[in-house]
């Protein structure tokens, strides 16, 4: 019975962390879309009655609100409004930060060693994983996703010896876990060091 839970309830919660944060993007989206509709509807009156002109006006406002947003941001002003509205408001949305993170490093805008790709050592096997930050005593906090859904996972404080940074792109480690695997070759490769751990020889 517990087993039978375990097999309902991963899936479950994988998929739920999955297509929510998608689902309130879309509905924000739509929302923007809509509240803008008044302003752009004169606009879209010049338009042929075919075209949904309103709606894609509507679409390339919302674009262009994210790109300034985007331009002050960079600012440091911009900076500085931004670490605050996420240290009151948006770290208190689950799954937040950890899409924030991913974005970033899927668009190149990561620290330098923030989420770096790694192989780490789980009872007897090697898993791909990704380095969240370095203990004082050597150790490392890693993240191990969940196939294919890599924004849930699961978290795990191991010894140095344990884990094995990678000399690839966070994109490429991404790939391997959202194509259930496959490439995972190229990690082992990668696999820093001249002495493969012993997982690796078995």
């Amino acid at each position: 019975m517990k087993q039978l839970r375990q097999c309902v309830m991963q899936p479950l919660v994988a998929g739920f962390l999955l297509l929510l944060p998608i689902y309130l993007a879309i509905l924000l989206l739509l929302k923007a879309m809509k509240s803008l509709g008044a302003v752009v509807r004169p606009l879209a009156r010049l338009l042929p009655q075919w075209f949904p002109g309103e709606t894609i006006a509507s679409l390339l406002l919302v674009l262009v609100l994210c790109f300034l947003v985007g331009i002050v941001l960079s600012t440091r002003i911009g900076q500085a409004m931004r670490v605050r509205i996420e240290s009151s408001v948006l770290q208190k949305i689950p799954g937040y930060e950890v899409m924030r993170n991913m974005t970033w490093q899927l668009t190149g805008h990561g620290q330098e060693n923030a989420w770096q790709p790694a192989l780490a050592e789980i009872e007897d096997a090697l898993v791909p994983a990704f380095i969240i930050e370095e203990l004082d005593d050597g150790g490392f906090t890693v993240f191990v996703p969940s196939v294919p859904t890599a924004l849930a996972g699961a978290i795990y404080i191991l010894a140095a010896d344990r884990v094995h940074p990678l000399d690839v792109t966070f994109t490429r480690a991404m790939k391997v876990v959202t194509r259930w695997g496959s490439g995972s070759k190229e990690l082992v490769n990668a696999m820093r060091g001249k002495r493969s751990p012993s997982i690796v020889s078995k």
